[in-house]
């Protein structure tokens, strides 16, 4: 199973993702990990959810290779919705999101990391959204909530990426810490939380959803409508072709 969720004694509930190579989800992962932070939701004995992942890199976004490996467009459909049935969950989960980055964060993973509530990361992590490259659009929402506006634009239009240690000035991320340390470190910020009446948290949380200045549900499905034009022009399959090529003949080495 790519994605399993396991609910501790002390009531935090750990969401780990593990697909590899790199954890690029497929459409199925993402609805996935939509399931398990619905069910977090609905369990009251959850009092905060860590996300996590094991492998390489925390996630590498869409499986860009199930996407070209399948007629027409049901899988970018797929993808789509369920980036979107993901990032939702992450968002609206009635508990706090801990995010526990290790090492790459790009495209879907900074649309999970951004609708969180609190990042951890190790001093390796980095972040990005490399959705030019592919010819699609998606996550800005999400970076926007990481980094500054123009920093966003910069790291948008050139698919750059950004260190973790360099997100802690903007106060994003809360802390980095060595790759081993990482879930410790994570824990220790859960069972903070953990500790408060779960009501009162639950609250909290509804309450901060509530004030918050952009609708980033709303905000996000925009951006997908121009990666809906992109794929009708053909611009995308184009790219994701080359990509796909690319990473093909970097395994062959």
């Amino acid at each position: 199973m790519p994605i399993t969720s396991e609910l501790r004694d002390d009531g935090i509930r750990v969401v780990t993702m593990e697909h590899p190579p790199v954890n690029a989800l497929t459409v199925q992962g993402w609805f996935d990990v939509a399931a398990a932070l619905d069910e977090a939701s609905a369990d009251m004995d959850t009092k905060v959810v860590l996300l996590r992942a094991e492998g390489r890199g925390f996630n590498a976004g869409v499986d860009i290779k199930e996407m070209q490996h399948t007629s027409g467009f049901d899988a970018l459909i797929g993808a789509n919705k369920g980036c979107y049935a993901a990032f939702k969950a992450v968002y609206e989960c009635s508990v706090p999101v801990i995010a526990a980055v290790n090492g790459f964060c790009v495209g879907g993973g900074v649309g999970l990391v951004g609708n969180a509530d609190c990042i951890v990361a190790s001093d390796d992590a980095y972040f990005g959204v490399p959705e030019v490259n592919q010819g699609a659009l998606g996550a800005a929402t999400h970076m926007a909530r990481l980094v500054p506006p123009h920093m966003l634009r910069t790291l948008y239009f050139t698919a750059r990426t950004i260190k973790a240690v360099d997100l802690v000035q903007f106060g994003s991320v809360l802390e980095t810490v060595p790759r081993e340390e990482l879930m410790d470190a994570a824990l220790r910020v859960a069972t903070d939380i953990a500790s408060k009446d779960t009501r009162v948290i639950r609250a909290a949380k509804e309450a901060l959803n509530g004030i918050d200045p952009v609708d980033v549900n709303k905000s996000y499905r925009f951006e997908q409508g121009f990666t809906f034009e992109l794929n009708l022009a053909g611009v995308a399959d184009e790219l994701r072709d080359e990509f796909a090529g690319t990473e093909k003949a970097k395994g062959s080495k």
